[in-house]
């Protein structure tokens, strides 16, 4: 039962920290955060499933139809919800995206229903024999695809050209421009980026759990928890709270029962802020007079 619940820990762990990474792209390119990350994961996941069970589409041709209407609602949470705002030095954009969040799950509530819907793919549910335990593929899956994205993630940022203009954007906004870099574009590319990672999220989570309209909310809050937690400024913070995260909340479950899971693994996290109140890996940003 242990190794089954560190797997599963370590699968989920992998999601929260994949959601994270939203929070941390769009952070250090803008110094804002999309409060409708959460969303953007319900809406992969139902998109999903409309594209491959409602209208029969093959898996891969759902994904990617699924992945291009998140990469579009990043661009429209960035130039609708955050920039009309940022630019002005409002912080009103966090009331926006949260408010934006909101509208997409009730418009997904009235045309899609909050009927819970189970995303059945073939071969999904197939379980493997490890250490002695049963482990689902999926499970072993998520954590492997997530892996793959912070690998490209690390290689795009350090070996190309877009990963140097957004080393640039991040370092100083205003020289990026002088040397024209159009540093609104970069930021709004990182929200579409932020989006598809829930995105992906979604289509990878929605075979182990129900599909329906209010599935992202919870799966937001966590993934911000995880963000703050390991330095919404550190990437590799993020990955490791995420994963810590997982693996508590898993074993939580197993020995005390999941009602106090919630409870636990957030009051977790409070004490760990207490006591790093830059998170885990994070760091105080410094002021410069």
């Amino acid at each position: 039962m242990i190794t089954a619940s560190i797997i599963s820990g370590l699968g989920m762990g992998s999601m929260y920290a994949l959601l994270a990474l939203g929070f941390h792209i769009t952070f250090i390119v803008s110094q804002t955060v999309n409060f409708a990350q959460g969303s953007a994961m319900m809406v992969g996941a139902v998109l999903g499933y409309t594209f491959c069970i409602t209208l029969g589409l093959p898996w891969l041709v759902a994904a990617f139809l699924t992945l291009v209407v998140c990469a579009l609602y990043g661009l429209a949470i960035e130039r609708f919800l955050v920039r009309p705002f940022h630019s002005r030095g409002s912080e009103a954009w966090l009331l926006a995206t949260v408010a934006g969040g909101l509208l997409v799950d009730n418009l997904v509530m009235f045309t899609f229903g909050n009927e819970p819907r189970r995303f059945l793919l073939e071969g999904v549910d197939h379980r493997l024999e490890l250490f002695g335990t049963g482990i689902g593929l999926m499970q072993l899956i998520i954590p492997a695809v997530v892996a793959a994205i912070v690998l490209v993630l690390v290689l795009v940022r350090r070996y190309t050209r877009l990963g140097k203009v957004l080393g640039a954007t991040v370092q100083n906004p205003t020289a990026a421009r002088m040397m024209g870099i159009h540093v609104t574009r970069v930021v709004a590319i990182s929200f579409a980026v932020s989006t598809v990672f829930a995105g992906i999220a979604g289509l990878l989570i929605a075979p182990l759990v129900s599909v329906h309209s209010e599935m992202g909310m919870l799966f937001g809050l966590k993934a911000f928890a995880v963000a703050i937690l390991g330095g919404i400024n550190s990437l590799k913070g993020v990955v490791f709270a995420g994963l810590l995260f997982g693996l508590a909340e898993a074993l939580i479950i197993v020995y005390l029962g999941s009602t106090l899971s919630q409870l636990l693994t957030f009051s977790l996290v409070i004490v760990a802020l207490a006591i790093r109140p830059n998170g885990l890996f994070g760091s105080k940003a410094l002021v410069k007079v």
